[in-house]
């Protein structure tokens, strides 16, 4: 199987990034990619630059999206929605082609420094990655980040690493089918 997983963010130090890592590493035997989106640098969006062409960076970003047999997406979350450098790749990516998602199943996650852990934007991509052909086989928030998670020893919290096994336990099951 092979899974390509990513932190919607253009930050150079993503904990979305390390959490969409993490999962997808606890998944099975795989061969893992973990997509930096600062490789995919990118024009703001607009019709009159659409009429130019598709930038090839958009062209490279479908490819990884289409090699995958499984993604793994983890959400930043700035104002309750996308990252602004996220919603210009989304953007360019369905213009190139609009079911970007289509026959792949996909794992949605969101994470943040504080309580609520991006719960506003993976509810915003669970409602509008569908529409994209997207397969969700699962979701998880996990909030409080640096409190909640050690890269080496994964989720410290009781509750979420009980959450983590249950959505673990219900992909898998999922991927098999």
């Amino acid at each position: 199987m092979r899974i390509i997983a990513f932190g919607a963010s253009y930050s150079s130090g993503s904990i979305n990034r390390e959490w969409a890592r993490y999962v997808s590493s606890q998944i099975s035997e795989t061969q893992l990619e973990v997509l930096n989106l600062n490789d995919y640098d990118l024009p703001v969006y607009t019709v009159e630059r659409e009429k130019k062409g598709i930038p090839p960076a958009v062209n490279s970003f479908i490819s990884k999206l289409k090699s995958a047999d499984l993604l793994v997406i983890s959400f930043a979350e700035y104002n309750g929605s996308y990252t602004a450098g996220f919603k210009n790749l989304f953007d360019w990516a369905s213009v190139h082609t609009l079911k970007m998602f289509e026959g792949k199943k996909l794992i949605l996650l969101s994470t943040a420094p504080g309580p609520r852990g991006g719960k506003t934007v993976l509810s915003a991509a669970i409602d509008r990655f569908p529409q994209h052909g997207a397969d969700i086989i699962g979701t998880m928030s996990l909030p409080r980040f640096n409190q909640n998670f050690d890269p080496t020893k994964g989720i410290l919290d009781v509750e979420l690493k009980k959450d983590f096994e249950k959505l673990l336990k219900n992909v898998k099951q999922k991927i098999n089918e």
